[in-house]
């Protein structure tokens, strides 16, 4: 839980950060810890974080998508017949839903993050196409390859009014919003350093550290593209979080998502 600390003093464009709660994954433990768990069944969260900035509102990762839980042919082809339990994600969990309870409409999202491209952090880019997407180009590139993995659902992303804005490497969206390189679940995966003006600084690794196993023990995630990045990215979020004495947010954690103030609750 995010405990307020003196104001920063770096400047900052974000004045409010929302957790929306999208949904769960219903998973072996393995999937997010590499060789722990196998036996163990977790019900995981989804996330996707709103930003409040001087420059409008912001969308880190855009959730799942609700036909995924909803629609019995998507679920027989997505998840039934590899073995999988489809997610699970109610009317509380719908993005629409608690964007209205923040007053905010899709159309009012102007920029859209992504961590990565797998099905639990796209599935609701339908919704914005008239936003900016940001992603970094080799994530882009891996998933309109011709075999990107059976987490890439590509009907969710392979969109011609999409409007994709690649990134190579480290950015800064804007004062207070960094972007980083966390190549290692995945080609491109990108994690994010948030800059509040009273909770100070917020450490958003995605994918790069599902639980807090992850984070604690630097355990790998179940699946990685290289293992040796992968454990350069924990290593390296935990050093900014050593570093700014800022606090992490773990994207997946079905113990850490209860403390978690969310939508329309938020940290400032």
């Amino acid at each position: 839980m995010i405990q307020n600390s003196p104001p920063i003093a770096i400047p900052t464009s974000i004045r409010r950060l929302f957790v929306l709660l999208c949904g769960f994954e219903i998973l072996s433990k393995s999937v997010s810890t590499r060789d722990r768990g196998r036996r163990f069944i977790l019900s995981e969260p989804v996330c996707a974080y709103l930003l409040d900035t001087d420059r409008g509102w912001v969308l880190l990762d855009a959730g799942l998508n609700p036909a995924n839980a909803r629609d019995n042919a998507r679920m027989e082809a997505r998840f039934w017949r590899h073995g999988m339990t489809a997610p699970v994600v109610r009317e509380a969990h719908l993005l629409d839903t608690q964007l209205a309870d923040l007053g905010v409409r899709f159309a009012d999202i102007g920029h859209v993050i992504l961590s990565h491209l797998h099905y639990d952090h796209g599935g609701c880019l339908h919704h914005f196409p008239h936003a900016r997407i940001s992603i970094q180009r080799r994530e882009h590139e891996h998933a309109f390859g011709p075999d990107p993995g059976m987490a890439y659902f590509r009907d969710e992303y392979d969109d011609p009014r999409l409007r994709w804005d690649l990134h190579d490497g480290d950015w800064e969206a804007m004062p207070g919003l960094r972007l980083l390189d966390t190549r290692g679940h995945t080609h491109g995966h990108q994690s994010a350093v948030v800059d509040l003006p009273e909770s100070g600084t917020v450490i958003l690794p995605f994918d790069a550290a599902d639980l807090q196993e992850n984070w604690d023990d630097e355990i790998l995630p179940g699946e990685c593209c290289d293992d040796g990045d992968a454990l350069k990215a924990i290593r390296r979020l935990k050093a900014i979080e050593r570093q700014s004495g800022g606090t992490t947010l773990l994207f997946h954690d079905p113990v850490a998502i209860q403390a978690m103030n969310l939508a329309p609750q938020g940290y400032r």
